[in-house]
């Protein structure tokens, strides 16, 4: 009986080790299962970013000349710690951003966007109409060769900000007659916008699609552009001036588009960046009077979406820079842009006057 009580004892001993090596040694699968899924997960993140990083950027500044210098060695002390007079327009002529910085002050950038190393040159206008910008005065090779000689003139200016060529084609046109569809606007040729979205892919450069919006919401008018903001090198620009309400006719009534509207658009381009992938992209908001874009301070710039004021106004030197000073450096939003009127504006200010402008423009378009 002892001898048989004896070897149930070694037996149930043999039995609660086996368990015991059996349950240690899934434990130890368990966690080799762990570590290589962490080692998997670790090595895929890593991959990402290896092809971010490696990822061609979709554009292509214009170098600097060799003896291009830049502006802190080609302003004079009092252009250094002041802007123009003419900016001032009476007031403190104290910068609030140094010579060459783009961002607001006080505003932050936190995508991985174009405007915080370059800035933009743009050429405005519709390839059907003479009367909506020199887009549409000439041919696309001829234009292109121009916006680089354009452009260049402002990488020379400023060398430690390359310029980049952007096409700022517009893509809805607000009309005078209501048509098919009620809204007062007809978009551009799907043909066009091909055209021209290959002539910039071709060409290394930028394509901002416009939109001015009639009767209808920017954030409708930029949904109907998906098929090309799909594409890297394309980005976003809103007209506000020709938003009108019901009664209203586009180009008789001046528009405007509140901020909260604005504000709808770059949330939905940023999530649009997020799930096609895409490189950051830019919301370009028009502006030339107090009325074309109200409740601008709910206008936030996202982690993948960098938002620029354009001012839009034409005129006399001294009324567009104090304007400028109004619309753009006193109600910043993130960084700001400035239009030029080749066949309007008197005089035309050249590149080097341009960026005397506090802050200096990140984007200059031209019509």
């Amino acid at each position: 009986m002892r001898k048989l009580f004896l070897l149930l004892l070694v037996a149930l001993v043999a039995v609660v080790t086996g368990c015991s090596d059996t349950a240690s040694t899934n434990e130890q699968n368990d966690e080799k299962a762990d570590q290589q899924e962490t080692n998997e997960d670790a090595n895929k993140e890593n991959e990402k970013k290896a092809e971010q990083e490696e990822a061609p950027q979709p554009f292509e500044p214009l170098a600097p000349s060799e003896d291009a210098k830049p502006l802190k060695e080609s302003m004079t002390e009092e252009e250094l710690a002041k802007m123009p007079v003419v900016e001032a327009h009476g007031e403190d002529r104290t910068r609030k951003t140094p010579v060459g910085q783009t961002l607001m002050e006080g505003i932050t950038d936190e995508t991985d966007g174009i405007l915080k190393d370059h800035r933009l040159v743009a050429y405005y206008g519709q390839p059907s109409s003479t009367q909506m910008g020199i887009l549409g005065e000439m041919e696309p090779e001829a234009l292109m060769k121009k916006l680089k000689e354009q452009t260049q003139a402002y990488s020379d200016a400023d060398p430690e900000r390359p310029a980049i060529p952007t096409i700022e084609l517009i893509t809805t046109i607000a009309q005078r007659n209501p048509g098919p569809n009620g809204k007062y606007y007809h978009m551009t040729s799907e043909e066009d916008i091909d055209e021209y979205a290959e002539l910039a892919k071709k060409h290394n450069a930028i394509l901002m699609l416009d939109v001015q919006l009639g009767r209808d919401t920017a954030l409708h008018q930029v949904k109907l552009l998906e098929k090309w903001l799909k594409l890297p090198y394309v980005h976003v620009a809103i007209d506000t001036e020709f938003h009108v309400k019901e009664g209203q006719t586009p180009g008789i009534d001046l528009g405007s588009v509140d901020g909260s509207e604005v504000q709808e658009v770059v949330d939905y381009v940023s999530t649009f960046v997020e799930e096609n992938d895409l490189p950051d992209k830019i919301v370009l908001v028009h502006q030339f009077t107090d009325h074309a874009v109200t409740n601008k301070q709910v206008i936030k710039p996202t982690d993948n979406v960098e938002v620029a004021l354009n001012f839009d106004g034409y005129g006399d030197y001294g009324t567009k820079m104090s304007l400028y000073r109004k619309f753009v450096r006193n109600e910043p939003v993130q960084y700001g842009g400035f239009k030029i009127f080749y066949n309007k504006d008197k005089p035309v200010l050249t590149p080097s006057e341009v960026l005397q402008l506090d802050p200096n423009p990140a984007i200059i378009n031209y019509q």
